[in-house]
């Protein structure tokens, strides 16, 4: 397995936030890592990411990896949720999707990060500025996440 180098990824645009998603998508989170700071107008969620850059191209039996990495936005006005609770801390959240809708009048608008089971947290952003980096932390993990499809 070659050594995989940490991500550092910023978005602007909303383009940007789409290679973000991907690289997020079926990280998992506890409730209690979700932070918001008013004053300094941010938000910030610890996650531990599946490292989809390293799994696509390995061989299904090959080790996959975690990595435990920040996920940040600045510029945020105000926070709402929808299915998301922090009542139990050690509750798990699964990143589905991030989208970005912009404000009629540029440049804010409503950054939207879709969870598992129906959870939404809307960031009111005055601008979008999201930022990923990767720690050093990771480890190994049996499992690649999957996504069932439902049958009819």
């Amino acid at each position: 397995m070659a050594e995989q180098t940490p991500l550092r990824l910023i978005a602007e645009d909303s383009d940007d936030l789409t290679v973000i998603s991907a690289a997020v998508q079926d990280a998992v989170i506890k409730a209690e890592n979700f932070r918001y700071e008013s004053r300094q107008r941010r938000f910030s969620l610890e996650i531990n990411r599946f490292r989809w850059e390293e799994a696509l191209g390995e061989p299904k039996r090959a080790p996959k990896t975690r990595i435990r990495s920040l996920l940040a936005f600045d510029g945020v006005l105000a926070v709402k949720t929808r299915g998301v609770s922090r009542a139990d801390p050690d509750l798990v959240y699964s990143i589905l999707n991030i989208e970005f809708e912009p404000n009629p009048e540029p440049p804010g608008g409503i950054v939207r990060l879709h969870f598992a089971g129906d959870g939404e947290l809307a960031l009111e952003v005055e601008v979008l500025d999201a930022t990923l980096l990767d720690s050093d932390y990771e480890w190994t993990t049996r499992r690649m996440p999957e996504h069932e499809r439902r049958r009819r």
